[in-house]
Parts: structure tokens; C-alpha cells; sequence
């Protein structure tokens, strides 16, 4: 099962266009960078647990429409997703199956009737629809995940998923930051604006790293790095904005240095 757990339809455009759109900025810290890493890896492995949670819950055979919504949080032994949906005032989400990471396995637990949930699920779910009444993304499927922010607050992303074997999706993606409760966009970053798609290299020839401009911003995005870390084989991506040139490595981590100037 590939990363996209919607519909089949994607359109994707070809390139990021370079040009002036950055604004001129101090080198990043290396506490900024390793900031970014940091979510960019957080962000992968939620992608990954939701994937084969899902696979995992679909295995099960549930009632059809129990479920419209999964919310994952990593613990100590693992990620755990939940699958349920609001209630019908929202002040619960209702948790009708359960995936535990056990190892490289998932095991699955189903509630009849549901579980009651008010804590992180509850604020992620009322998050991801407050964002969503904002998001307005490409003409494409798009995954959603929820990750915990600074001060109790929640990041939200909306990132195109991967609906080709061998083929990923960056790009028209972004992210929210949410209030604790989940009623409230605090802020939001648009990451990137149209999409590139990275596909298998043709022929005999090996590539040696990935490469993109960015206009948005003098630094690289939590996407960047989920790029790198998702797609296979796994090499490095070099981020060119303004001011900077970035190579992320395969393990996530960023460095940086001066833009060449153009001779």
C-alpha cells in the first residue's frame, strides 16, 4: 500500500521556479537546523506508522464508515494510532480500532462500542479540521499529520501523498501550528508551492543527490527532510534558496553554506 490513504488523482507540476521571493536573512544556528531535522524525522516516522497502521486496521475487515480520521502519537515503546471520528458535538473523538507498534509489527484492537478519548486525540482532531477549513492545496490526495509544538500547542501538516510506486510527491504543502485545544491557527507556514515529483533514474546511472530551489524562505523545510527519509533509494537532497546553499544528508541532518555566487 503506497503513503496515500485517499483518492488516486494527482497533477504535478514539473519544477519550482526560482526567483526573488526570499527575503535576505542571517545564516541558521545549528539549533535552528537541527530544529528542522528534527520535525522533518518526527514527520517521516508519523508517516510511516499511519501507513501501515492502516494497513494493518484494513486487515481487520472494520464497519465501513466507523472511521474517517487517524491520529498517531509516539511513546516510549512505539507509535500507537487510533482510528475513529469526532463525536457528534466534538467534545470526544471516538476511538473505534487501535494499532500498537510491537516491534516491526502492529497489532490491532477494536472498541464495541467506541472509546471515549478527550486528551491528544481530541485536540489533534478538532486541529485538523480547524486547519482544514483554511487548507486550500493542489489538485492532488494529501496526508495529514499531527505533531506535538512548543507551549502544548500542535503542528498540523497537509503534504501530497505518494501515489505511484517509486514516485515522490514535494511540494503545495504546509504547516499549522494549532492552539492546544485545537479551535485556533496560531500560524502557518507554506512550505513550498507547486510540486515536484522525484522519480526512478533512467538507465544505468546512479544518482548521487536530490535537487530543488526554494523561494519561500532562507531555509530548508520539515518537508525537505521528510523527503530525504522517505524516499528509496535514500540520497541526499541539496536545498538552494537566496542566500544559501543546504545539503541534507540521509540521515536527516542539514548543512549549510554560502549560495555560489553565478559566474
Amino acid at each position: 500500500m503506497f503513503r496515500s490513504r485517499f483518492s488516486f488523482l494527482c497533477v504535478i507540476l514539473t519544477c519550482l521556479s526560482a526567483g526573488a521571493g526570499a527575503k535576505a536573512s542571517s545564516k541558521p544556528s545549528d539549533a535552528d537546523l537541527a530544529a528542522i531535522t528534527a520535525r522533518g524525522r518526527l514527520l517521516a516516522e508519523y508517516d510511516a506508522a499511519a501507513w501501515h497502521a492502516t494497513d494493518a486496521v484494513l486487515a481487520t475487515d472494520p464497519k465501513e464508515g466507523s472511521s474517517n480520521r487517524y491520529i498517531g502519537h509516539k511513546t516510549e515503546a512505539g507509535w500507537v494510532v487510533d482510528f475513529g471520528r469526532l463525536s457528534a458535538i466534538g467534545d470526544k473523538f471516538l476511538v473505534v480500532s487501535e494499532a500498537v507498534q510491537t516491534g516491526g509489527e502492529y497489532k490491532v484492537r477494536s472498541f464495541d462500542p467506541a472509546r471515549e478519548d478527550t486528551g491528544w486525540n481530541l485536540a489533534a482532531a478538532k486541529g485538523i479540521e480547524t486547519a482544514m477549513r483554511d487548507f486550500h492545496g493542489a489538485d492532488c490526495p494529501y496526508n495529514v499529520a499531527v505533531l506535538p509544538a512548543d507551549g502544548g500547542s500542535l503542528y498540523v501538516y497537509f503534504y501530497p501523498a505518494q501515489v505511484k510506486a517509486g514516485y515522490y510527491p514535494l511540494g503545495a504543502d504546509m504547516r499549522y501550528r494549532i492552539s492546544a485545544d485545537g479551535t485556533r491557527v496560531m500560524e502557518k507556514r507554506q512550505m513550498h508551492k507547486t510540486i515536484l515529483e522525484y522519480g526512478p533514474v533512467s538507465g544505468s546511472e546512479k544518482e548521487a543527490a536530490g535537487y530543488h530551489t526554494h523561494v519561500l524562505s532562507d531555509v530548508p523545510e520539515d518537508s525537505d527532510v521528510f523527503l530525504v527519509l522517505t524516499r528509496q533509494p535514500r540520497v541526499p537532497e541539496i536545498v538552494v534558496t537566496q542566500h544559501f546553499m543546504y545539503t541534507i544528508g540521509i540521515d536527516g541532518k542539514i548543512t549549510v553554506q554560502d549560495r555560489p555566487l553565478a559566474k
